[in-house]
């Protein structure tokens, strides 16, 4: 059975692709500027997925949200560790962001189904 998180990552594919198919040079830069952003540097990449989670929450996009908690569930974060970035999330971006920690939950939850993650 499909739930809103599988349905949310064949979305991404789907639409990605598309982007691409464009084949227009600044989006095509745009995504891979965004992909190399993620990748081990001075910051491991594990840690900057949990950044990008944060930034994720405090700036309210759920499917940026969805995105990031499985990256960093794929990555091994432990859920004790992820409730303290979305309490950092939550303090920063003050009591606005409760909705959206409502959905990163639901997310997590979702996530750690084991056919959520692929």
């Amino acid at each position: 059975m499909s739930n809103r998180l599988d349905e949310f990552q064949a979305y991404r594919q789907r639409m990605n692709e598309r982007i691409l198919s464009i084949d227009h040079l600044g989006i095509k830069r745009f995504f891979n500027l965004d992909t190399a952003a993620y990748h081990d540097g001075a910051l491991d990449g594990k840690t900057k997925e949990l950044l990008g989670l944060v930034a994720s929450m405090v700036l309210r996009c759920n499917d940026c949200i969805d995105y990031h908690i499985l990256q960093c569930v794929r990555a091994g974060w432990k859920d004790e560790e992820l409730y303290e970035a979305f309490n950092v999330a939550l303090i920063v971006g003050g009591s606005i962001v409760i909705p959206h920690l409502r959905h990163a939950v639901e997310t997590l939850d979702l996530a750690r189904d084991e056919n959520s993650i692929r």
